[in-house]
């Protein structure tokens, strides 16, 4: 990760699309130097106000995948974004937006009340700041109809084809809470390496780890399974014992598959807890990358200085061999009239 200052971050706010690893390559770089997240987040803000309108939304999305996610870092992009975005809210409800990006928008905020990202009254004002915008415009819309009924028509139509050609992609991110591009969801907060390391450990004792009962299950005779077996049956008592030894059979398989059953979901559980744990770790690599990196480049300039220093050490003249003053080794200086004639 390159150091940081305006221009970088300039450059990467440019660089912004709406593809999920776009959005959190951003913010990761964000979040690691969250010490700067002041000057961040007025450099956020005036390059979503200079944005295109189609753009607009992307910069909300990477406002939304830093703050959520750099929660357990600190609070310091919560508390900047937070006051910023009435404005921010102001400006996006003043322009005439598609309706993508306005159900976008009004997702994220859904989202953000439901999660308590920011208290329930800013997301209220962020709201009515949002909406009071575009009831404005849509009042305005009726008063100014000057264009043809037949290009009304057209744009309406093209907005719900935009619109339905997205719909069930959308549908299906919303169900998840995910406000990015794209079907992954962003990570969760990490597990500690103590509860991985137990759910683990219980996966040892799994239904499928059970070696007894799937060796009592292999066993079973071939009668309990087999219909074409009952035509063998002689008398009353031997069909009764079947029955008994099939309802036996039942109950330990209802069991194993019950059990198989809690297996699948724990092991779910822990996929999705190394999931987060390994996004987490790999986050800590890069921050720990990006600070050796920048202690190399330190180190090379300290050991450029010290190289120059020593070099000018060795071109400065030896004092102990300059002749002493004290000892009147010095030609005495010339008289005013010496230097005048």
């Amino acid at each position: 990760m390159a150091s940081f200052n305006e221009d970088s971050l300039k450059k990467k706010l440019d660089d912004l699309n709406m593809s999920q690893q776009s959005i959190q390559t951003v913010s990761l770089w964000l979040i690691h130097h969250k010490k700067h997240a002041h000057t961040v987040v007025n450099v956020w803000y005036r390059e979503l106000i200079a944005a295109t309108d189609s753009r607009k939304l992307t910069f909300m999305y990477l406002a939304n995948d830093v703050i959520q996610n750099s929660k357990k870092k600190g609070p310091e992009y919560n508390k900047e974004f937070g006051n910023k975005l009435g404005k921010v809210f102001e400006h996006l409800g003043g322009i005439r937006l598609d309706e993508k990006s306005v159900h976008g928008l009004n997702r994220l905020l859904t989202v953000w009340g439901e999660r308590n990202v920011f208290d329930h009254e800013k997301v209220k004002l962020f709201t009515k700041n949002l909406n009071k915008g575009l009831k404005i415009k849509e009042g305005g819309g009726k008063k100014r109809q000057h264009g043809s009924k037949h290009k009304r028509e057209s744009s309406k139509k093209q907005r719900k084809e935009n619109v339905e050609s997205t719909d069930s992609s959308r549908l299906r991110r919303e169900s998840e809470g995910d406000l990015s591009p794209q079907t992954t969801p962003p990570p969760s907060d990490p597990p500690e390496p103590e509860q991985l390391i137990e759910a683990l450990q219980e996966l040892e004792s799994a239904a499928t780890s059970d070696a007894v009962v799937r060796e009592k299950i292999a066993s079973l005779p071939d009668e309990v399974s087999d219909v074409t077996l009952l035509s063998k049956l002689q008398d009353l008592n031997a069909a009764r014992a079947l029955s008994k030894k099939v309802e036996d059979a039942m109950a330990m398989l209802e069991t194993y598959n019950k059990r198989l059953s809690e297996e699948m979901e724990a092991r779910k559980m822990v996929a999705r807890m190394l999931h987060d744990y390994i996004t987490y770790q790999k986050d800590l690599l890069a921050q720990a990358e990006e600070t050796l990196e920048e202690h190399r480049q330190k180190h090379i300039k300290v050991k450029k200085v010290r190289d120059e220093l020593k070099a000018h050490l060795q071109n400065l003249p030896d004092i102990s061999k300059l002749p002493s003053i004290r000892t009147g080794s010095l030609a005495p200086l010339p008289s005013a009239g010496d230097l005048f004639t």
